[in-house]
């Protein structure tokens, strides 16, 4: 499946939020959807869910209009939203009737995913005597209770520890593979490249990048390379090498970053440095993480007329 969002634009009280946003989403491929806080993820989010309507613009499954009705759609916000003083077998199984499952699967399904999850000793608990990272295995599992068609996690992983984290990775590689369609929502980069084919970046409510993730790495580190001299630290590499035309220095907490002009190729610039007498330790090609490309994207497009929405 394909879901395709096309120049979708949403104003509150005057205020423009959503400006011609589209992307799409393919099943089978989780995307990552980003940006900073008050970018517009939210209500791009709501208004796939039907929650808002958009003022104009269009939602596309393979090609067709696409009815929300028609799909289940599972949500996992980052702000929690359950009954704190309801067993959790029992909420579990009235969440799920409320997607439309009758009363024998969807406490099925509940009683699948606590013991899934590792909690079976915990079904007749109220929720607020677990800890925070079981509380988010709960909410988890609400998000997915009925099976849905189209799966979106906003900081899914929020309280979870490493061991927690694992069994919930093995979901989200399921869903994947269940050809599910997944959109990932995180500021927690790590999590997004180790699952997410293809990024979309959004801020000021305007769609700034979209595509595949490695494409975009290939693409921005392009003529790019890591370089450290020995004895040598970036402040005082910039300086030895300002003279050295066609080049723009700048440095991570690895090593200093080398672009080069298109005329220049990387090893006629190592020639120039050995020729100088200077001593290698690092040279190699370099390609941006995803957080190197968040930081890049977000200083180079700057948005006057709006300051962004949820």
């Amino acid at each position: 499946m394909k879901l395709e969002l096309i120049n979708i634009n949403k104003s509150f009280s005057g205020k423009h939020i959503l400006h011609d946003v589209s992307f799409s989403i393919e099943s089978g491929r989780a995307m990552g959807f980003l940006g900073r806080n008050g970018s517009g993820k939210t209500t791009t989010i709501r208004t796939l869910m039907n929650v808002f309507n958009p003022d104009s613009g269009n939602f596309t499954l393979d090609g067709n209009k696409f009815i929300r009705e028609n799909y289940k759609i599972g949500y996992l916000p980052e702000e929690r939203g359950l009954y704190g003083k309801v067993k959790i077998l029992d909420q579990l199984a009235y969440f799920g009737e409320l997607k439309n499952m009758s009363s024998k699967s969807a406490k099925k399904s509940a009683k699948y995913w606590i013991e899934y999850m590792g909690l079976s000793d915990y079904e007749n608990k109220n929720l607020d005597t677990l800890s925070k990272g079981n509380q988010q295995k709960i909410q988890i599992i609400q998000a997915i209770i009925d099976d849905p068609d189209i799966v979106i996690l906003d900081e899914p992983f929020s309280g979870l520890d490493p061991v927690n984290s694992q069994i919930f990775k093995n979901l989200i590689k399921e869903l994947i593979a269940k050809n599910k369609l997944v959109i990932f929502s995180s500021h927690q980069m790590g999590y997004v490249e180790e699952f997410c084919d293809d990024i979309t970046f959004i801020k000021s409510g305007r769609i700034i990048e979209t595509g595949d993730l490695n494409q975009l790495k290939n693409r921005l580190g392009d003529n790019k390379i890591r370089l450290n001299l020995k004895n040598i630290n970036s402040d005082e590499l910039k300086y030895k090498l300002e003279n050295i035309e066609n080049i723009k220095i700048t440095s991570d907490d690895r090593s200093s970053i080398i672009e080069l002009s298109s005329d220049l190729k990387p090893m006629n610039f190592l020639q120039n440095i050995i020729s100088n007498n200077y001593e290698v330790s690092l040279f190699t090609s370099y390609t941006p993480s995803l957080e190197d490309i968040f930081i890049q994207l977000d200083k180079e497009f700057n948005f006057e007329d709006n300051k962004g929405g949820n």
